[in-house]
């Protein structure tokens, strides 16, 4: 008999942290992964065609910015699956 004031199984609860803690990495591993690519796409491209900076300041925005949408991906198909 489960009662409201019943915490939840332990298992459970690991479960809901493991969770968790895969989202935080995911996330954080995301936009790292997006920010340093675009650097070094950004400095290859001013190797490549002797820029002063340019491209690297290109290369992280673009970065940052697909970081940012992978992020949002993530996390809307974590709250669909928490939906249903």
């Amino acid at each position: 008999m489960k009662g409201p004031n019943k915490p939840a199984e332990p298992h459970k609860q690991t479960g809901h942290a493991l969770k968790a803690v895969s989202l935080v990495s995911a996330v954080g591993i995301n936009l790292a992964a997006f920010t340093l690519g675009g650097y070094f796409l950004g400095a290859w491209l001013d190797d490549k065609w002797n820029s002063s900076g340019l491209g690297v300041a290109l290369g992280v925005i673009v970065g940052v910015l697909c970081g940012i949408t992978g992020v949002i991906f993530i996390i809307k198909a974590v709250m669909e699956e928490s939906d249903g």
